[in-house]
């Protein structure tokens, strides 16, 4: 009986550590290439890349303060995002930050630690192309197309009015023009209007 019972937890351990070896190596590989861009005072935009071969579903972003006393998990999944924007930052202050990928087994190990300060509200980030892959600045660009094109349908439309109404003061002078016209044919001189008078004469009598 207590070689069955031996015979049995050896199984179970076998069977533990086998499963545990199993996750472990179909885990993801830990994101590379982690960089912070996009500084603002009160947000920034992290950006990783994932080596190839592996089914990763979505990600988790650990930020903290480089004194600790704050972090914060974010944790999205269903995605195939490699950037994620850090909101509501404190401005020149210092964070740390670290990427790990989910996977269909589970997260992978963190990624190495990521050192950013954020800048001050007078400060102004200078553009850069790379920008155009931040969510915030692509959502920025299409409301600033999108008021451009407002604007431009604004125009278009007083444009349209005052075609509309030249063309209603032109036609109005030419019917004003025609009846003054016709007034003035109908109205003509007395002269021309009166039947001329006839004086007969007559031969003077002597008496």
């Amino acid at each position: 009986m207590a070689r069955l019972f031996i015979l049995l937890n050896s199984v179970a351990l076998l069977l533990f550590g086998t499963d545990r070896f199993l996750v472990g190596a179909n885990r993801p590989p830990a994101p590379v290439n982690v960089s912070v861009m996009n500084l603002r005072a009160d947000s920034a935009t992290v950006t990783w890349e994932v080596p190839e071969g592996d089914i990763i579903i979505g990600f988790s972003v650990l930020q903290q303060k480089q004194d600790g006393h704050m972090q914060r998990f974010i944790r999205e999944v269903n995605t195939t995002s490699r950037a994620c924007v850090l909101w509501d930052l404190e401005e020149e202050t210092d964070y740390i930050v670290q990427v790990q990928s989910i996977g269909l087994y589970g997260e992978s190990q963190a990624s190495k630690r990521v050192h950013f300060k954020t800048l001050k509200k007078s400060d102004r980030f200078p553009s850069n192309s790379s920008n155009q892959d931040d969510p915030t600045v692509e959502g920025l660009d299409k409301s600033r197309n999108l008021q451009t094109g407002e604007m431009i349908i604004i125009v278009v439309v007083l444009l349209m009015w005052a075609a509309v109404i030249a063309l209603f003061c032109r036609q109005y002078d030419i019917i004003k023009d025609n009846d003054n016209s016709n007034s003035k044919e109908k109205v003509k001189p007395l002269s021309e209007r009166s039947t001329p008078e006839h004086h007969s004469g007559g031969l003077l009598r002597s008496k």
